[in-house]
């Protein structure tokens, strides 16, 4: 890309780039100026339009924006011009729903009324991770999907809708594995695990039956079962067989949809990145990352694994200001921002509109 100057305040409003990182728990809008500053950052709850609707899903956004954009005209005198929107949410997974998305969201329309880039947020992650047009993603987070892309702009994706659509794993998945198991070895029906007295402990229960009660009962909302996906992982690396067996079925949950993809476009004989992120896969846990590397060395063998723990909003980011010109520059200075935690403190926003400062 080459580079584009900034002009003046007096030459009118100042060019920013607007990027947006959607997940099931909270989302992120960050206003960014063409030299990489993050001049705007907004954040509120989840924006996954499958698992929160669009109802809750658009306001949200839409406040959020509103948010980041005051933030980045009271940084410098005068308004903001924005030259590029990227909005990158999990659960925008088949042609319905992108669509949709692309719809509901007409109204975010850029400087030059060329309408915001609405995608999945694996290809947020993607450009996290490499540049290269011939490449892989695997995001293990609270859930699981992946894709591949081919430099003639081919992608081959999965619908990742859970049970429904063959997927199996995520930090949800694999919470649930832990107590699906410590519940059958308490009752006897399975193996003996040290998650039997590791889940209970994790939840602040004196037993398994009472964490099955309190789930049951709503006394622990559903999504405390995240809190036992590392509980998980920590059996596993002590040397619970039980838990090992979780653990490696999930790393080769992740290269299979890696490899399967790849295969879709023709890409599996040639050397390609395979870009793995997501809480699961960001933690580096050693057993998983083994086990993952050792799989996709022999499924596919001209692969490179390429791990990000980089914030999603870096490629969100990265991929708006690549798309208004900015210069290498301005690219290297956002990604240094980002490393530098400039995202830790933010405003966050409600549907409503409601903003409070926090440190995150």
């Amino acid at each position: 890309m080459g580079s584009v100057s900034t002009p003046s305040p007096a030459d009118g409003a100042l060019p920013i780039v607007l990027a947006v990182d959607g997940g099931g728990s909270k989302t992120d809008v960050v206003a960014i100026d063409l030299e990489g500053r993050i001049v705007g950052h907004a954040r509120g709850e989840g924006t996954n339009p499958q698992t929160k609707t669009w109802a809750s899903a658009r306001p949200t956004l839409d406040a959020l924006r509103t948010a980041a954009l005051s933030e980045a005209s009271s940084t410098e005198r005068g308004e903001r011009r924005i030259l590029a929107t990227h909005v990158y949410l999990a659960g925008l997974d088949l042609a319905e729903e992108l669509d949709e998305g692309a719809r509901l969201l007409a109204h975010w329309s850029n400087a030059d009324g060329s309408p915001a880039v609405v995608d999945n947020d694996l290809f947020a992650l993607l450009r996290s991770g490499t540049l290269s047009p011939d490449a892989a993603v695997v995001v293990c987070g609270t859930g699981i999907n992946a894709l591949a892309v081919r430099a003639d702009g081919a992608t081959a994706r999965f619908p990742a809708l859970g049970d429904i659509s063959g997927d199996w794993g995520g930090g949800s998945y694999l919470g649930n594995r832990a107590l699906w198991h410590a519940a059958r070895a308490a009752d006897g029906r399975g193996p003996a695990t040290s998650l039997m007295d590791a889940v209970p402990a994790a939840l602040g229960l004196a037993s398994v039956s009472a964490v099955t009660e309190a789930f049951h009962f709503g006394r622990l909302p559903a999504e405390a079962v995240n809190r036992l996906s590392p509980v998980l992982l920590d059996a596993a690396s002590a040397g619970d067989e039980v838990a090992r067996g979780v653990v490696d079925q999930q790393a080769d949950e992740i290269v299979l949809m890696a490899t399967v993809a790849l295969r879709r476009l023709g890409l599996l004989e040639q050397a390609v990145p395979v870009v793995l992120g997501g809480g699961v896969l960001a933690a580096q846990h050693p057993l998983l990352t083994a086990r993952i590397v050792s799989e996709l060395a022999r499924l596919a063998p001209h692969a490179t694994p390429v791990w990000v723990t980089a914030p999603p909003m870096l490629g969100a980011g990265l991929a708006a200001l690549e798309a208004a010109g900015a210069a290498p520059e301005a690219l290297a200075r956002f990604e240094r921002e980002v490393g530098a935690g400039l995202l830790s403190t933010t405003t966050s926003v409600s549907a409503e509109g409601t903003r409070e400062r926090e440190q995150v």
